[in-house]
């Protein structure tokens, strides 16, 4: 068992510095935010029609990490790790809310872009990760119990029962290199740093027992890159797609930039605006509200990496 992370503020992230970047706002397009919370239920995962693991793709690299997971050789978060393949965020639940847990993530895809599902009682995922064990290939798994967490493992062989369903997600982490392709590099993959992640107050779509609402990751922008940024992430919509807003955190319910709920604070210089993604993160907040006996998901920020490679998972974006 390992205790969890430590969440310090960072020094040059300040209120006062935050507000003299939304003073830049003008001139840029209108936060997506209003596009977001007027949404209605739909049904979508996280593939797209042309998605398809192509043969002959050397998928070494994924599979060594997955290995070096397994024997307790990476215990880290996993942002920047095997670049240019799919990373993706856990959630395991008893057979008996599989179905329910399965539509709240249809009903809810930017935030639970759903990849896999297990057959109960299985931990193979071979249509995205040949030979892997999701009980064992997560760098850090936290427990569930009555809906809140309970304990880190670096293993939950010993939870996996016959009754056991798990759900992959695609996770941001997945475009990350692409945007620092172009110069576009997330501040924390530039400090080596886990990114900052926090609960809102936008509702999600609920599903049973399964409601609460979107917990979203942040990497902060000058004012001039922000559509860029948007228009190369939305073509991942199987890890999160565009931002759901940018601007004034408090529109969001954050009420303090600088100390994130969940990974590392990173800095916003006064020429930066925050950018928010919906964020797999999302899940927990629905098993808080579900309450169930027990579930299990990935630390945030410790993601399970597929052989998919990204590129397979983008889809082309005419215009925004």
């Amino acid at each position: 068992t390992s205790s969890p992370d430590k969440m310090v503020p960072h020094p040059g992230v300040t209120v006062s510095g935050l507000r003299g970047s939304m003073r830049q706002l003008s001139g840029l397009a209108e936060s997506p935010l209003k596009r977001i919370l007027g949404s209605s239920e739909g049904f979508r995962t996280g593939h797209h029609q042309s998605f398809a693991m192509k043969p002959g793709v050397d998928r070494s690299a994924p599979r060594k990490f997955r290995e070096s997971v397994r024997k307790g050789e990476f215990k880290g978060q996993t942002s920047g790790s095997v670049p240019g393949f799919v990373q993706a965020n856990f959630v395991a639940l008893p057979r008996e809310h599989a179905y329910e847990f399965l539509t709240f993530c249809l009903k809810n895809p930017a935030p639970c872009p759903l990849l896999a599902v297990t057959e109960p009682g299985s931990t193979a995922v071979e249509a995205v990760a040949a030979g892997a064990d999701i009980s064992r290939d997560i760098p850090r798994y936290v427990i569930h119990r009555d809906g809140k967490p309970r304990e880190q493992l670096y293993d939950v062989a010993e939870y996996w029962n016959k009754d056991m369903v798990g759900f992959l997600l695609g996770c941001s982490f997945s475009w990350e290199d692409k945007l620092a392709s172009v110069q576009l590099t997330p501040k924390n993959a530039q400090l080596g740093v886990n990114v900052s992640m926090y609960n809102t107050n936008i509702p999600n779509h609920q599903s049973g027992p399964f409601k609460g609402n979107m917990v979203v990751s942040m990497r902060p922008y000058k004012p001039e890159d922000i559509e860029r940024v948007a228009k190369i992430t939305e073509a991942f919509p199987g890890a999160h797609g565009g931002p759901v807003h940018w601007g004034d955190p408090k529109e969001i319910g954050i009420d303090d930039i600088s100390r994130p709920n969940y990974g590392d604070a990173v800095p916003i210089e006064p020429e930066e605006i925050p950018v928010f993604w919906a964020c797999g993160v999302t899940p927990q907040s629905a098993l808080r509200s579900a309450e169930l006996p027990i579930a299990i998901t990935h630390a945030p920020g410790h993601m399970f990496i597929t052989d998919i490679k990204c590129v397979s998972m983008r889809r082309f974006v005419a215009h925004r």
